[in-house]
This record gives C-alpha cells, structure tokens and sequence, in this order.
C-alpha cells in the first residue's frame, strides 16, 4: 500500500454538545461537511445510532440526501446503515435514490450491530434476530437489488429496487472484530475497521480480508480502511482537555451510564478507581491526539500498521470551533490537497 499519499475521510455523529439542541448538532454536521468537502477530505460518512441523548445521527439515507446536495466533490455515505434494523428492499431503494441524485459520490457503508441497546433495536425490527445468516443472505440480497435480478421463482425474480439506474454505490462492511472483514472478502466489498471502537486485532483483520479477497463485478480489488478517534490542535491545554473528555466518556459507556453530553468542568474532578484507570490505559489506544506534526508521524505510523492508504477521522469536541480546526489543521498536517 502506499501510505506515502493517505487519504483522510470523516466519519461524523452529529454528536449533541452540553447546551446544544438536537437541531444544532444535525446543522453543526452539515457545516462541517461543506468544510471538509472545501479542504478536500475523501469522504464524509454518518453513523446511525437510536435512543441516545449524545448523538442526533439515527437515519443516515434522510441527512446524506441533503448533504450531497450542499457538497460538490466529497464522497457521501453511511458509516453505517445498520442492516439488522431495515428491510434490505428499502436500503436498496434509498440508496438507489441518493445513486439518481448524486452518481458516483455515493458509500453504501455497513454493519451488523444495531447501533442502540437490544430494547430499541426489538422495537426497530420486531423481526430481528441478530443472526449471521440473516445478515449473509441481506448481503446477497441487496446485490441482487442493484442489479436487477433473482433466481426464477424467488420473490426476488418479481420485485425490483426502485428507481432502477445504472450506477450502483461503492459497498462497505464495518468491523471492530474483524469477523464482517470475511464477508467482504466473500462478497467483493470494501473494509472499514473501526479502530475507534476496538483497537485491538485490526490489522491482522484487514491482512485476512486482503487475502481472502474475491473480485465482485463491482469491485475488483480490495479497499481497506480504518476509523479512529482523532483531534489535532496547537493548544496543548485544549488536548489535554479533550482527552480528559474522551476518557470520562468511554468510562461511562462501559459502565451502562450512556453517553450525556458533558463539559470539561463537569468532569475535571472527578477520581477514578484503578480498574478505571486500566480501561482508560487500554481506551486511549482508540485515540490520536496531538499538534499537527505529531498527527502526521502518529497517523503515518497507523496506516503502515494497517497496511492501508486511507484513514476515517471521528472528531467530537467540547466546541464546534475547535472540531473545525481539528479538521483544518488534520488536512494540513496531511497535506491532502497537494
């Protein structure tokens, strides 16, 4: 791979800062994506996340119809749908309308957790049954979907995704086990591993996929990246501070607590028992912060790592401003426009 020239992308959340509203956060993810389309980042995908207070981002297809129509050249995508959530018929068809609206800028982005608690995922899909095989023969099916086809006798042979056009999205699978790494391979999709979730086995995930990877009529060659949690500054004290953050949150996440939107000095005290400093040594892993040469040297290091060309950036700050900057100074450090 040649992580001499790595492409920087954005997986964004449309995460709810302390004070802001919902409406805020979902405008706050289109402002950044003009930016980042302006600086020429690769792609900007957005999650799908259900019953948090933390994160506006639960239907990825409505928000990237707007946004393709704010951006000029950047790649739109999900990042990812939740495809135990939805009826495979129905992500053909939204994904098929954003390919008539934009063709060629779109990520059809994938995976297989539900992106909320087992409760809410229940009320999503009553029929839900989080099974291996329902999610391998979603897969199969939705190939099927963008081209127009099923075997003769198959409800499939009848029902078409509508509108049909002649392009088709760039397909991903996201992993944080490596596991979903096998069915892209299997299917001839792309690799996104999501570091930011797991920081451990993901470049032996990615090697496996790359071996086992078999060309598809839509992809012929295999395409890797990896996500990461990412914030660079020339401000030492706001890295610190970000860090303190990220800390207190992933402690919460882990302990059941959810994720509130919180500020520095709501957190600034707080004292942690050992076990929690252990899991806060293990969780910084997830993140990459520093001053924009560090940033180079770390995220250069990363890919090598990876054996990949591509980084996914995931950036949430305590202030709008500062998760721009993050972006601006990433994009310079990275020299992506050159």
């Amino acid at each position: 791979m040649n992580t001499n020239k790595i492409r920087i992308s954005v997986l964004d959340q449309s995460p709810i800062r302390k004070g802001v509203t919902a409406e805020q956060a979902v405008r706050e993810t289109v402002e950044l994506a003009k930016y980042t389309d302006q600086l020429g980042y690769t792609r900007f995908w957005i999650s799908e996340h259900h019953n948090t207070g933390a994160l506006a981002g639960s239907t990825p297809e409505v928000l990237l119809a707007y946004l393709g129509s704010q951006t000029k050249t950047i790649r739109i995508g999900s990042g990812g749908i939740m495809m135990p959530n939805h009826s495979t018929l129905k992500v053909a068809e939204n994904f098929r309308m954003l390919e008539a609206l934009f063709p060629g800028r779109v990520d059809l982005g994938m995976g297989r957790a539900p992106g909320t608690d087992r409760l809410t995922a229940s009320v999503l899909n009553p029929s839900n049954q989080f099974s291996e095989q329902e999610f391998v023969n979603q897969l199969y099916d939705l190939i099927n979907y963008f081209h127009d086809r099923g075997e003769p006798g198959t409800t499939q042979a009848r029902v078409r995704a509508i509108p049909q056009v002649s392009t088709v999205p760039d397909m991903w699978l996201l992993s944080s086990s490596g596991e979903s790494g096998l069915f892209a391979a299997h299917f001839g999709m792309g690799l996104s591993f999501a570091h930011f979730i797991n920081p451990i086995g993901g470049p032996q995930a990615i090697a496996a996929y790359r071996e086992r990877f078999k060309p598809s009529e839509d992809q012929t060659e295999p395409a890797a990246s990896v996500a990461i949690f990412v914030f660079c500054s020339e401000d030492e004290e706001k890295i610190r501070r970000h860090q303190a953050l990220m800390d207190f949150r992933f402690n919460q996440f882990e302990q059941g607590k959810g994720i509130a939107p919180v500020g520095y000095d709501d957190i600034k005290h707080v004292i942690y028992t050992d076990y929690e400093l252990e899991r806060i040594r293990h969780n910084r892993k997830r993140v990459v912060t520093g001053a924009p040469i560090e940033m180079k040297q770390k995220l250069t290091k990363l890919a090598e790592d990876y054996q990949v060309d591509e980084i996914i950036a995931v950036t949430i700050t305590e202030d709008f401003d500062d998760r721009l900057e993050s972006y601006r100074l990433l994009a310079e450090a990275m020299r992506i426009n050159a």
